[in-house]
């Protein structure tokens, strides 16, 4: 008997002991109540699991997301997309997208065969609403990633989360919290400019998938935080702990701890928690990163460990894009890798490496690439930021996902569901005006171009299409008309567009010039190269030169590459007479996609990169054709020649008030000046004469519609295949 006794009690310690490690679990089944949030009595029931009388439909286990239906955890790999917070004419504190444009989108991801839609912060009421609302009678339904976002100006500001009274750390905090009673419907904020504020009565915590906590790290936070506050390196609270952390990693692990804390103790319910992260502040070392900040300091959240009294448990989190840092470009043992296909693959030989050195489930929460016809890196698999056709886009994502799945991630979040036009790009970020970005769409900038949808000027269609079809010009009158034949202009909230009805010209063995002044007592008359003279001093000329060989080139003294890159930073060749008027030198519109670096294991010097940016590209720019090509510039068909340039350009920094750059040498910056018109010309040879004038009406609020993407229906095609 006393054998028995020993026995019972050595196995209920066993169990006990299994129990506290985690290693088991007692699941019950709970079944929680929801209203519709239109508050009619019609409550629906659903199951969940309940351990001690806490509740969790979502938990993490080996390498993925289990969620809890029909009785059992069944593993979800995530598929999903990240949902800004804009739409044309809105900055992201502006938080105004409606309820019913909400549940648009929600339908169109779903029907992409997404599962889960992440936000970076608190959104509106409406934004919780229309989630409630479409997920209650959906039994397929889209589940959140809600992410808590940091203070972008008070990183600037303070450098440290700690300074100030921990003012980083406490308003971060405070917002975390805040985000915990909203996700369950029980919270009233108060206006806050640049924030969301209203009453929050949707409780969506039935399809948080769990919790995503932070920014992109700002190498200089990390490391001003661990060196100003070296015994602040442990933290032991109910749910989570550190083991070997910086300082900066404590203090995460202090905010992951208080929202589980809150979300059990207020709510009785727990979702899984990641604290994001990205490239440039991962654990592993990259020797042949070239610059010494993207590789200077770690966050690694294996050091932040879970109890288990945490249900959900944890998960990591990274962005992780194809082209950045350069590492991805430099890294011996990743240009060595190749996969399955036979192909030079870096960004699975990262994903391979980053999976090495942790244990908790990853998501790559943010991948993607931008359809802009600018370009801000360059990936040696040639998956580009930016000079992305939207076709190719989704071909790209697709291979992307491929490698994700294929090496055990949890899934990925593409970024990004709608295109911003808000967004600044690190190369041309001087060339526009910050205030006004919003009110127009600028394709030279590849942040504004990630989207799966895009927003098109025009209230339902676009006020031209590069097509071969000119029906739409019927109605307009020429600004030029001479023996060449007529040129037409009207321009939108993203192009100038030109027309040329042709009358005595050869598309493929004639060169046509369209001369373009833009800015006053400056520009040339003459076209030295071209042997063209003009009767007006122009700033631009339009090129076009059969299908492989046309451009808009620019007046050497307006050129704002060459000021900025040459003048500004010394990083190019000028020649002498660039800061005189009138050389008769046009030169070609180049951007900036590289500074010049050095490997520092080899010492390998890599020289600056740019490419012709004016370089005009020919095809079909009509979406509903069916040899769509989404960078196309102009084409030619029975006679008729179409071309769209996009404002920048033109050098101008903003349509919406009608600014352009003023005179870079007087002013000794770049800066605005009034437009006053647009005067043009139109020849072959000889003088050309610039006799048109083109104006338009400045506006404050933009026009756009929605468009799916052809990369929309690529990802619709392919990402079923990962749940099936």
């Amino acid at each position: 008997m006393k054998k028995v006794i020993i026995s019972v009690i050595s196995t209920l310690l066993v169990l006990a002991f299994m129990v506290q490690m985690g290693w088991l679990q007692v699941i019950g089944i709970n079944r929680f109540s929801f209203e519709k949030s239109d508050n009619t009595q019609n409550k629906l029931d659903f199951e969940c699991a309940s351990e001690n009388n806490i509740n969790y439909s979502f938990r993490t286990q080996g390498d993925y997301f289990y969620h809890y239906e029909d009785n059992e955890w069944k593993k979800i790999f995530i598929t999903g997309v990240n949902i800004g917070a804009t739409e044309p004419g809105l900055f992201p504190g502006d938080l105004t997208i409606s309820y019913d444009t909400y549940l648009r989108w929600f339908k169109y991801i779903k029907e992409m065969n997404a599962n889960v839609i992440r936000v970076y912060t608190a959104l509106s009421p409406d934004f919780y609403r229309a989630l409630y609302d479409y997920n209650i009678d959906n039994d397929d339904p889209l589940y959140l990633i809600q992410g808590v976002w940091m203070d972008e100006e008070d990183i600037e500001t303070y450098g440290d989360v700690y300074a100030e009274n921990e003012k980083i750390k406490t308003e971060f905090t405070k917002d975390a919290l805040n985000m915990v009673d909203i996700i369950h419907g029980n919270i009233t904020l108060p206006e806050r400019s640049g924030y969301a504020s209203g009453t929050y009565t949707a409780d969506v915590s039935r399809w948080l998938a769990g919790w995503l906590i932070g920014i992109e790290w700002d190498p200089k936070l990390v490391e001003n935080t661990n060196v100003s506050n070296p015994d602040n390196i442990n933290y032991d609270g109910d749910y989570l702990y550190t083991q070997g952390a910086s300082t900066f990693e404590a203090f995460l692990c202090e905010v992951g701890d208080k929202v589980i804390e809150r979300e059990t103790k207020e709510y009785k319910w727990q979702a899984p928690v990641a604290f994001s992260n990205w490239v440039t502040t991962d654990p592993l070392t990259h020797e042949d990163e070239p610059h010494p900040d993207e590789d200077s300091v770690t966050v690694n959240f294996e050091n932040v460990k879970y109890k288990n009294t945490f249900l959900s448990k944890m998960y990591l989190s990274y962005h992780i894009y194809p082209y950045y840092p350069d590492s991805l470009n430099y890294q011996r043992d990743y240009l060595a890798y190749r996969d399955d296909s036979g192909k030079v693959n870096t960004y699975e030989a990262y994903l391979k490496d980053l999976k090495s050195v942790h244990s908790m489930p990853i998501l790559v929460a943010e991948f993607g690439v931008p359809t802009s016809r600018g370009m801000g890196h360059e990936s040696v698999m040639g998956y580009n930021q930016g000079q992305i056709d939207e076709t190719k886009q989704g071909d790209i994502l697709i291979d992307l996902f491929d490698s994700i799945y294929k090496c055990n991630y949890a899934g990925g979040l593409v970024f990004t569901w709608q295109d911003e036009w808000f967004k600044r790009t690190w190369n041309n970020v001087n060339f526009d005006i910050a205030d006004e970005r919003p009110f127009w769409s600028n394709p030279q900038t590849t942040e504004q171009c990630f989207g799966l949808m895009t927003f098109d000027p025009g209230t339902d269609n676009c006020i031209s299409y590069v097509d071969g079809d000119v029906s739409e010009w019927g109605n307009d009158t020429p600004i030029v008309e001479n023996s060449l034949g007529k040129l037409y202009m009207k321009s939108d909230e993203k192009y100038v567009y030109f027309m040329v009805d042709t009358s005595d010209y050869n598309f493929n063995s004639d060169t046509l010039y369209i001369p373009i002044d833009i800015k006053n007592n400056q520009g040339n008359d003459s076209y030295a190269d071209a042997g063209i003279t003009f009767d007006k001093q122009a700033d631009f000329v339009i090129s076009i030169n059969g299908k492989d060989n046309s451009r808009i080139v620019c007046d050497q003294y307006y050129d704002a590459f060459t000021y900025q890159y040459g003048v500004q930073y010394g990083m190019i060749d000028v020649t002498d007479d660039l800061q005189q008027k009138n050389t008769g030198k046009f030169i070609p519109m180049n951007m900036c996609y590289g500074y010049e670096l050095e490997i520092p294991t080899t010492k390998e010097k890599v020289g600056f990169k740019s490419f012709e940016t004016g370089k005009l590209t020919y095809g079909n720019a009509n979406p509903t054709s069916d040899d769509y090509q989404s960078l196309a510039d102009f084409i030619y068909k029975d006679g008729k020649l179409e071309i769209k340039i996009p404002w920048q350009l033109l050098n101008v920094m903003d349509p919406s008030s009608k600014k352009i750059m003023d005179d870079f040498y007087t002013a000794q910056s770049i800066t605005p000046t009034d437009l006053n018109g647009i005067t043009v010309g139109l020849g072959k040879s000889g003088n050309i004469e610039l006799t048109g004038t083109y104006d338009y009406q400045s506006w404050t609020t933009p026009t756009s519609h929605e468009r799916l993407k052809p990369a929309y229906y690529v990802l619709q095609k392919n990402l079923k295949k990962y749940n099936d």
